[in-house]
C-alpha cells in the first residue's frame, strides 16, 4: 500500500471500501487521474487492483449479506401482512443500494486501475464486473437461511392481492370483503394503500432484477404462490359439471396470472422489447408449465368425481369433454383407468347395492365413457369389472329385460328406442377428398389394439345395448328371459295393452333379429285370438252363453310357444271344474278336432265375499280363490287335510294360506289347524283390515312367476348332458374342464352352452357326491 500520505487520502477518498465504509463521497476527474499516476509510479496498480476485490469479497462475506438475511425473520402472529411487506421491501432496497455502492466502486476501479495496465494473470477474466455479480450471488446462496422463503411468500401474496383486485373484476376476494374496508390491502377506505404496494412491488423487482437474483430469490415462491392460486381457482369448478371451465382457466392464468409474472420480470411494463428475447422464452416456458400444471390439477379434479359425473351424465357432458381435452395435454389416461375402474368396484360391486342400482350405474359409466372415447377401448377395460360382476348375480338378466320393457322410462328403454345406429359407407371418411372435416382428420394411434382400430375405422358409435347383452354373451339368454316376462305380464294382467308390447317387441327384433321373437309374436297372436274366442263362446248366438253366463274367460295358448309353466298341481273345487268343462265342450264346438288343457295356477280370478254381513270384492289368484271356497264351505280346516283336498304340498298352501290371514279372515288357533274368523269382536276388526288392502294387490309371497326363469330352463337345458359326461368320465376315468367342454360341443351341440355354465353343473355335481374333483380334473367316485 502506498507509503505517502496524499497517495493514501485519495486511495480512501476513491475507495472508502478500504476503510470498511459504504458510502462514497464526491470525487473528481482529476482525482481520480491524479490516484492512477502516483499508483502507476509508485508500481501499486496490481496490489490495490487485487486489495479491493478481497475487501469488497469481505465485505460482502461478512457484512452485507449477514444484514440482508437478517432481515428475513419469523413472523410475530400479531404481525400485519402489510408489515411483512414493508420489511422485505426495505430489505431489499438496502441489498440494492450496497450493490450499487460496490458497482460504482468498480467504475471508479475501471478509471484508477484499467485492465491494460494489470498483468495478465491479476485480472479478472472475463471482466470486474461479471466476477463481482458472481462472488455477490455466491455469497447471497451460501448464507441462505432455511425459512427465508416465507418472508418471500407474504410480500408477494400482498402483491398478488393488490393486482387481483386492481386488474380483474375483483371475485377473487370478496369472500373476505367489508363494507369500509379495502379488499386487496384490508385498510380503510380511505386509507388505501393499493397504490403504495403496487409501486413499491414493481420498484422492488425492478431492484432484484437489476441485481440479477429475481430467480434465485422470488423464483420457487412466484412458482407455490401461482400454484395455490391455480389450486384455487380449479377448486371452485368442483360439482358443476354442467359447464365447461377449460377456457375460462385458460382465460384467467394468460391474463391475469401471466401479466402478473410478466410485471415482474420486465421491470413493470407489459410489454416486453423485441430484443429481449431470452426474457420472452423464460415467459413462454413459466407460461407452458403453468398451463401443463393447471391442465393436471383440472383433470385431477375432474376425475376425482367422475363417479358423479358418470351418474349424471349428460348433464355433465361438459366436464367429460373438458376432461378429453385436458387429456390430451398431458400423459394422465394409465391413471385415470385406474382410478375410475376403483371407483367404480369400491362404490358398486359389493352386496350392499341393489343389481338393478349396479345396471344403473354400469349403463352410465358405458354412455359416459362411450362420449369420452369413441373407440371403446378405455371403455370395456374400465367396465370389465361391473360387467364380469353383474354376470355372477342371478337376477341381472331380469333387471336388464325390465328395463328394456318396463313401465317407466330407463336408460336401456332409451337406447332401444334409438333404434340400430345408422349405417355407414363401405368407403372410410379418411377416404374420401370431400370429407367436409378433413381439418380435424387424426392418424390412428400406434399403440392400439387392432379390434379397436377395426371399430373406428368402420366410424360407429358405441353401441350401448350390445354391450350390455355383452355381459353373458349371448342373445338367447336375455331373449328367453324376455319371453318368460312378456308371458308373465299376458298372464297377470286382465286388460293387457298389446299394441304397447307390439312396439317393444318391434323394438327388440331391430337387435336380436326376428328369428329368436318369433315365438313373441305367437304370444301376442295367441292374446288376440283368445279375445276372439271368449267374444264368441260367450255371445248369444253360441248357445252357451247362458250356461257361463260371463264367469269364465280363458287366454288360449300355443303351448310349444309359450315358455315352460312351473311344475305345480292343484285340485279345483268342484263348481269351479263345472265351469271349466262347459267352457271347454263350447270351444270344442267351436274348433273342431281341438280340445283345451287347463293350467288352474295361471290367472286371477275375481271373487265377491260376504262376511258378517259386509261385502267385498276382490281380484286373487286361483290357488287364493280355491282356499276361499273350501273354507266357506268348512269354516275350520287341518293343513294336511286341506292340502290333500287341493292336491298342494303343505309348505306351499300354508305360504297362501298367509295372504287371508292378512285380510283378517282366517287364523291360526293352534299349529296346522286354520279357522274362519266369524267373531262380531273380530269380524270389525277384519273389515277395516280388507278395506285398507286395495282391491287389485295379492300378498307379495303370491306375485311370484307363473313361468320358469330363464335361468331355471337353462339349468335343465344342462342336465341334459349329464349322461355324455358321466359316459366321458366311464371310458377316460379323468378329464379338465375345458376337455369335457370340447368334447361335449363335438357330440352333443345341440345346445349352445359357455364353459362357465358347464362348471356351474359339475361343481354342484361335486357337492352332490356324484364327482370328485382333484388336481384340477373331474373324476366319478369310486364305487
Amino acid at each position: 500500500m502506498p507509503n505517502d500520505a496524499e497517495t493514501q487520502r485519495l486511495l480512501d477518498k476513491v475507495f472508502p471500501v478500504f476503510k470498511n465504509e459504504l458510502k462514497a463521497e464526491p470525487i473528481t476527474v482529476e482525482e481520480l487521474e491524479q490516484l492512477h499516476q502516483r499508483l502507476k509510479t509508485n508500481e501499486l496498480l496490481s496490489e490495490v487492483y487485487e486489495s479491493f476485490f478481497a475487501k469488497i469479497e469481505n465485505i460482502l462475506q461478512h457484512v452485507v449479506v449477514p444484514q440482508f438475511w437478517s432481515r428475513f425473520r419469523a413472523k410475530l402472529p400479531q404481525e400485519p401482512s402489510r408489515d411483512s411487506f414493508i420489511q422485505y421491501q426495505h430489505a431489499v432496497k438496502e441489498l440494492y443500494d450496497r450493490f450499487a455502492f460496490f458497482r460504482r466502486q468498480l467504475k471508479r476501479l475501471e478509471t484508477v486501475c484499467p485492465a491494460k495496465d494489470i498483468p495478465f494473470v491479476h485480472r479478472k477474466l472475463p471482466n470486474e464486473v461479471v466476477v463481482f455479480c458472481s462472488h455477490f450471488h455466491t455469497t447471497l446462496h451460501a448464507q441462505l437461511p432455511d425459512d427465508f422463503n416465507e418472508l418471500v411468500y407474504r410480500f408477494y401474496f400482498v402483491a398478488f392481492r393488490v393486482f387481483i383486485y386492481s386488474h380483474s373484476d375483483g371475485e377473487e376476494y370478496m369472500d373476505v370483503a367489508e363494507s369500509n374496508r379495502c379488499i386487496a390491502c384490508d385498510m380503510t377506505a380511505g386509507d388505501c394503500q393499493c397504490q403504495a404496494i403496487a409501486d413499491a412491488f414493481t420498484s422492488t423487482n425492478r431492484y432484484l432484477s437489476m441485481m440479477g437474483i429475481l430467480e434465485e430469490i422470488a423464483g420457487y415462491t412466484l412458482n407455490l404462490l401461482i400454484q395455490e392460486r391455480i389450486d384455487a381457482k380449479v377448486d371452485e369448478t368442483k360439482e358443476n359439471y354442467a359447464t365447461s371451465h377449460v377456457e375460462s382457466l385458460e382465460q384467467w392464468l394468460n391474463t391475469v396470472v401471466m401479466e402478473w409474472l410478466t410485471r415482474i420480470y420486465n421491470k413493470g411494463s407489459l410489454q416486453i422489447h423485441p430484443h429481449h428475447t431470452a426474457l420472452q422464452r423464460h415467459i413462454a416456458q413459466m407460461q407452458s408449465k403453468l398451463l401443463f400444471y393447471m391442465y393436471d390439477k383440472y383433470a385431477n379434479t375432474i376425475v376425482d368425481q367422475f363417479f358423479q359425473i358418470i351418474i349424471n351424465f349428460p348433464m355433465s357432458q361438459s366436464a367429460v369433454d373438458d376432461l378429453k381435452l385436458c387429456l390430451s395435454k398431458i400423459n394422465l389416461k394409465r391413471c385415470f383407468v385406474t382410478t375410475v375402474r376403483d371407483m367404480l368396484r369400491e362404490r358398486l360391486l359389493h352386496p350392499g347395492v341393489d343389481t338393478p342400482d349396479i345396471l344403473t350405474g354400469y349403463v352410465a359409466a358405458l354412455k359416459t365413457l362411450a362420449h369420452f372415447d369413441s373407440s371403446t377401448v378405455l371403455l370395456r377395460s374400465i367396465t370389465r369389472p361391473i360387467k364380469e360382476y353383474l354376470r355372477n348375480r342371478t337376477e341381472t338378466v331380469r333387471c336388464v329385460v325390465t328395463s328394456f320393457t318396463g313401465d317407466g322410462t330407463s336408460d336401456l328403454a332409451e337406447e332401444l328406442a334409438k333404434g340400430e345406429t345408422e349405417p355407414v359407407s363401405k368407403t372410410s371418411s379418411s377416404d374420401k377428398l370431400d370429407d367436409p372435416d378433413w381439418k380435424n382428420w387424426q392418424p390412428d394411434p400406434v399403440n392400439m389394439a387392432p379390434a379397436a382400430l377395426k371399430f373406428i375405422a368402420s366410424n360407429k358409435r358405441a353401441d350401448i345395448i350390445s354391450m350390455v347383452v355383452d355381459i353373458y354373451g349371448s342373445k338367447e339368454i336375455f331373449v328367453n328371459e324376455y319371453r318368460n316376462l312378456l308371458a308373465e305380464r299376458l298372464l297377470s294382467q286382465a286388460e293387457c295393452s298389446v299394441e304397447r308390447e307390439v312396439k317393444h317387441l318391434e323394438l327388440l327384433k331391430s337387435r336380436f333379429g326376428e328369428s329368436l321373437l318369433h315365438s313373441c309374436d305367437v304370444m301376442l297372436k295367441d292374446i288376440t285370438e283368445s279375445k276372439r274366442i271368449n267374444a264368441h263362446i260367450l255371445s248369444p248366438d253360441s248357445g252357451t252363453a247362458e250356461e257361463l253366463s260371463g264367469q269364465v274367460s280363458a287366454l288360449i295358448v300355443s303351448s310349444q310357444f309359450w315358455p315352460t309353466f312351473r311344475k305345480e298341481t292343484m285340485e279345483l273345487p268342484t263348481s269351479i271344474k263345472e265351469m271349466f268343462e262347459k267352457y271347454t265342450k263350447a270351444y270344442e264346438s267351436y274348433k273342431v278336432n281341438r280340445t283345451l288343457q287347463w293350467t288352474p295356477l295361471n290367472g286371477k280370478v275375481t271373487i265377491e265375499l260376504e262376511h258378517n254381513g259386509k261385502v267385498q270384492e276382490m281380484q286373487v289368484t286361483p290357488a287364493q280363490a280355491a282356499i276361499a271356497i273350501h273354507f266357506s264351505e268348512q269354516p275350520q280346516w287341518e293343513l294336511d287335510c286341506l292340502s290333500q283336498k287341493m292336491n298342494m304340498p303343505p309348505i306351499v298352501l300354508r305360504k297362501r294360506i298367509v295372504f287371508w290371514q292378512s285380510q283378517g279372515l282366517i287364523r291360526e288357533t293352534k299349529e296346522n289347524l286354520f279357522v274362519l274368523i266369524d267373531k262380531s269382536t273380530e269380524s270389525d276388526v277384519s273389515a277395516d283390515a280388507m278395506q285398507a288392502q286395495p282391491n287389485d294387490v295379492c300378498e307379495e309371497e303370491e306375485a311370484e312367476s307363473a313361468m320358469e326363469s330363464a335361468s331355471d330352463q337353462r339349468e335343465e337345458e344342462l342336465q341334459v348332458f349329464w349322461s355324455y359326461i358321466e359316459a366321458m368320465l366311464t371310458n377316460l376315468d379323468s378329464l379338465p374342464l375345458d376337455r369335457i367342454h370340447q368334447m361335449l360341443k363335438m357330440f352333443a351341440s345341440q345346445v349352445d352352452f359357455t364353459q362357465d355354465e358347464l362348471k356351474h353343473i359339475l361343481q354342484r355335481k361335486v357337492r352332490e357326491h356324484k364327482l370328485v374333483y382333484a388336481g384340477g380334473v373331474y373324476q366319478l367316485p369310486k364305487s
